[in-house]
């Protein structure tokens, strides 16, 4: 009994401190980004109007329907019912139906469907562009977070192991084995690592901030993050670049976009060239009323309407020039966007193989660092190499840690820029 209340007291802590720590998974940053950044909000404000403007471009298909009702006075003479007139006052009331549908307009209605359509695409493809720059940019500062995360555990080791080292020789100091002034060199170098410790805080303390603006958070205070398992799944292999350009050509948002906006723009053709035809439409009206409270009889009328466009003053011919030029610029742009994802993938690319290149070199340089510190260190414990000597190597395998932190995480995020591109 006192083992389960001991461990349901111990996962009650763990949560706990879960909560005061605000540990934050990437999954969790990129969801908070896509809920919260108001650039989507508005992407999705104008999807809404472009669905609204599809649906009411569809709606234009069926007839309209009106009714109409008016009262009207008379002083002084008035016609009377038997047609003729007398001195004396009157009113009239009438009311009526009409409605009315348009059989053929060149098909304008059809294209403006289709122009609509083409538009709430664009909408549709500019709203996951800018959902995939967020995800990109949450995890270019989550990368950032950790990788300064990772270069403060080394300035915290490295001020450890100088430390430990001090207090080695003020045993030996204390002792009579060594001089005082090598202590006073070990403290000098113990105060330029704790500045190194602090300047990696609060870079530390910025790329945090950073992170909690993107994801629009008021405050940022005990928030940290978590290396995510599938970092360096990957480990070195490099996605074909002709495979990832032959699949983003076809899937990315940004391509898309600028197809179902060429799209677009040749419906609009189409609709200004409907101007040259003529418009049929039919109407029905139905109506009747009362003069001086004698019923009207109904009356009903069905008739057909026939417009036929002869001379606007070039107008139709000029706006079927500028939609054509739209399409030029339209399919340029479609150009330009391929143009841009091709140097935007070859970039990516090669930015990963220097990367990778960086990654690999660092790691050599490690394990000789490594093994140039202990070799140095060795000595100095045997008073065979001096202070200068001790810190030359040590400053130098710090240096090189770094290098590894720093161009790990930039392969990971240049391979997850690849995999986000495709």
């Amino acid at each position: 009994m006192k083992a389960r209340i001991f461990l349901i007291l111990g996962a009650l802590l763990a949560s706990l401190f879960a909560s005061a720590q605000n540990v934050w998974t990437l999954e969790q940053c990129i969801d908070t980004a896509l809920m919260n950044n108001r650039n989507i909000k508005q992407k999705q404000i104008s999807k809404k109007t472009n669905e609204i403007a599809y649906q009411q471009a569809k709606l234009d298909l069926l007839p309209n329907l009106n009714a109409s009702a008016s009262q009207g006075f008379s002083f002084g003479r008035s016609l009377m019912a038997d047609n003729t007139y007398q001195n004396t006052n009157s009113s009239q009331t009438s009311y009526g139906f009409s409605s009315g549908i348009t059989l053929f307009d060149g098909l304008r209605m059809k294209y403006n469907i289709d122009a609509r359509m083409a538009e709430l695409k664009v909408s549709e493809a500019e709203l996951e562009k800018i959902k995939q720059d967020i995800i990109i940019s949450v995890s270019t500062a989550y990368l950032q977070v950790l990788m300064n995360k990772e270069l403060l555990l080394i300035a915290n080791d490295q001020l450890k192991l100088s430390q430990t080292k001090i207090e080695q020789r003020k045993a030996l100091v204390e002792a009579g084995k060594i001089a005082e002034g090598e202590l006073f060199e070990l403290l000098a170098q113990e105060s330029k690592e704790n500045m190194n410790k602090i300047k990696a805080e609060q870079t530390l303390k910025y790329s945090m901030l950073e992170l909690a603006q993107i994801l629009e958070l008021q405050s940022f205070e005990n928030m940290d993050v978590i290396v995510p398992e599938n970092l360096m799944s990957t480990q070195m292999e490099l996605i074909n670049i002709q495979n990832v350009f032959e699949n983003a050509i076809t899937h990315r948002p940004e391509i898309k976009s600028a197809e179902f906006s060429l799209d677009k723009s040749m419906r609009d053709v189409k609709i200004a060239k409907s101007a040259y035809y003529p418009n049929l439409n039919f109407g029905v009206n139905v109506g009747g009323g009362y003069y001086n409270s004698v019923s009207v009889p109904l009356s009903t009328n069905l008739g057909f309407n026939l417009s036929v466009p002869i001379f606007n003053k070039f107008e139709t011919k000029n706006q079927v020039k500028t939609a054509q030029l739209n399409v030029e610029n339209n399919k340029l742009y479609v150009e330009n966007a391929k143009m841009e994802l091709r140097k935007n993938i070859q970039q990516a690319y090669h930015n990963a193989l220097a990367a990778k290149a960086r990654w690999e070199a660092a790691l050599v340089s490690v394990q000789s660092g490594t093994e140039a510190y202990r070799f140095v260190n060795q000595k100095y414990e045997a008073d065979k190499a001096n202070v200068y000597e001790l810190y030359q190597a040590k400053s130098n395998l710090a240096q090189v840690q770094s290098e590894v932190t720093q161009s790990k995480f930039e392969y990971a995020f240049r391979i997850k820029i690849l995999e986000w591109l495709k």
